[in-house]
């Protein structure tokens, strides 16, 4: 199985063309003598004008030989890496949300389109949340909410009512979808009566409430599992390097709960693992879940933080897996980690990733050694909503229109498609040569013995290659984008392919310096990356280069139109 993708590159060109992508399968049983009928390879193709969303090609053709090494793909099924456990998003508060807001019948089509891997695309893992997140519409909420100063030690208040609104019933329909769907579940703040400030913004656990909130994460898995959602595992918190209650903008405040290694080292250690144990649960506990930066830096704490829990033979014995974000740090840390602890599974809990960039940095993630990814947020309405979080957002996976309460399903469902449908619970990475940002892949074995390989094209030109595996060959175009010079000194007109055709008509070289104080950029530059950032036309680093092709000389836009 092969995608292939297309992206862009910041050039002094401008790409006509739309990014596409293919998908090719092939049998690894197969490759040997095969007969003709069993020869070919099957492969789908989705493009970003949205003319084909994983559409079946005409097979490919295998022939004898070992291919051109300077353009070849060459996979060894013999050097495998990790094995893969599933690949999905999230049903946080605003996508349940969302599809409890459309009808019946086109909620259950959603979901099924979402989860099933021969109806839709193959989600396998979903990430839940253990009270409230950012992003929700709702109050922010606790299992065991009480009026300040109270207490409950027992938890005889502890109740998931406010879960059954539509929450749990989206849950539920998404395992009737696909039963083979598994949940793990993070929360962003314990109760706010259990922590130092005595609320859920900020602060931080209180030691002598450690067995208390041991005690609220079986209860909740028990009130889940009552429900027919069968946790499988949880970390101790999301993003344990935050604490909300410092910023002195109320616009920053959400639920957090700052945590140091050592702090959840102890409370694995002491009290959540042995009272999993004590309760007969087969949920697994993944420690850390922050940024995979490999040093502390600001609020993220770096990998000091798991090596600390690891480290510890006692609390280690508890631990299944280390979860990981992306918004700090590169993925190659994960790498580093892993050759300190080789035998403990990583995962990647939480970040989305968008266009055919977002699958060059997919495929680098699953490239470090992750076995799971899972995007965060996988619906928002048409105006990024709901969301009392301080995040915007303007884009997800699906999303809900709000005049016809139906689905739309963006360029990065069918992006997510060709990994996620394909790559199956249990496929083992492995071996095929070197990758780079221009030209990624990553290559999988599945447990029926099919290959999987998406690769990733982000060069300007069209790229040829050979792909090789087990003494055959078969050679794959990968076309290039369409490009032109700038047509004048001064001016260039020029269109961004990204899921619609979008067009910037004019862009300006001037010789005036910024007067905002901003490192180089005008504030009309700024406000261009910013309105390109919201739409996923163009990266930072692509406008950084625009604004710099003429020496001392930065862009003024003129409109946008879009």
């Amino acid at each position: 199985m092969m995608t292939i993708l297309r992206s862009r590159l910041p050039s002094r060109r401008c790409a006509r063309t739309f990014p596409s992508v293919a998908l090719i399968l092939f049998g690894l049983s197969v490759l040997p003598a095969a007969a003709a009928t069993t020869n070919a390879i099957r492969w789908w193709v989705s493009s970003a004008d949205r003319k084909q969303q994983l559409a079946e090609q005409a097979p490919l053709e295998w022939r004898a030989g070992a291919g051109s090494p300077a353009s070849r793909i060459a996979i060894n099924p013999a050097i495998t890496f990790q094995t893969m456990l599933g690949l999905g998003s999230s049903l946080e508060p605003t996508t349940c949300s969302n599809l409890w807001a459309m009808s019946a019948a086109d909620r259950a089509d959603t979901v099924e389109r979402v989860v099933s891997s021969t109806a839709g695309i193959g989600m396998n893992l979903m990430r839940v949340c253990i009270g409230t997140p950012d992003f929700t519409g709702d109050p922010w909420y606790s299992y065991s909410d009480l009026p300040r100063g109270e207490t409950d030690p027992e938890l005889k208040h502890f109740s998931i009512e406010k879960d059954r609104a539509y929450i749990l019933p989206v849950l539920k329909l998404a395992r009737a979808k696909n039963p083979e769907l598994l949940f793990f579940a993070s929360p962003w703040s314990p109760p706010g009566w259990m922590k130092s400030n005595g609320t859920m913004i900020g602060g931080e656990l209180l030691p002598r409430w450690y067995p208390a909130y041991a005690d609220y994460f079986i209860k909740f898995i028990r009130a889940y599992e009552a429900e027919g959602i069968p946790i499988y595992a949880v970390t101790v918190q999301n993003e344990p390097g935050v604490d909300r209650a410092k910023e002195k903008n109320p616009k920053w405040h959400y639920p957090s709960c700052h945590w140091t290694g050592e702090q959840e080292r102890d409370f694995i250690r002491e009290h959540l693992g042995p009272a999993l144990r004590r309760a007969g649960l087969k949920t697994k506990i993944w420690c850390y879940d922050h940024n995979y930066n490999a040093k502390t830096s600001g609020d993220d704490p770096g990998l000091d933080y798991p090596r600390t829990i690891l480290r510890d033979p006692r609390a280690a014995a508890f631990v299944d897996g280390v979860a990981f974000h992306g918004y700090e740090g590169k993925p190659s840390a994960m790498t580093t980690f892993h050759a300190e602890f080789p035998n403990v599974p990583l995962h990647f809990t939480e970040g989305s990733v968008f266009g055919i960039g977002g699958a060059v940095d997919l495929i680098e993630r699953l490239r470090n050694w992750v076995a799971s990814y899972n995007a965060w947020v996988l619906m928002l309405d048409d105006h990024g909503k709901p969301n009392n979080g301080p995040f915007a957002a303007s884009r997800a996976t699906v999303a809900l229109n709000t005049k016809t309460q139906k689905a739309e399903y963006l360029l990065d469902y069918h992006l997510y498609g060709q990994f996620m449908k394909f790559v199956t619970r249990g496929a083992v990475r492995v071996d095929s040569g070197e990758s780079t940002r221009n030209f990624a892949h990553v290559a999988f074995r599945n447990r029926e013995g099919q290959i999987v390989l998406v690769v990733a094209n982000a060069e300007s030109g069209e790229k040829l290659f050979e792909l090789s595996c087990a003494g055959r060959t078969v050679s794959a175009r990968l076309e290039g984008k369409s490009l032109r010079p700038f047509s004048g000194r001064n001016r260039q007109h020029f269109s961004v392919a990204s899921g619609s055709l979008t067009r910037i008509p004019q862009l300006e070289w001037g010789d005036n310096r910024p007067r905002d104080g901003s490192a180089g950029f005008p504030a009309c530059c700024i406000a261009g990356f910013q309105t390109c950032a919201r739409l996923n036309l163009l990266s930072r680093h692509e406008w950084r280069t625009l604004c710099r092709l003429r020496s001392r000389r930065y862009s003024r836009l003129g409109n946008l139109r879009y």
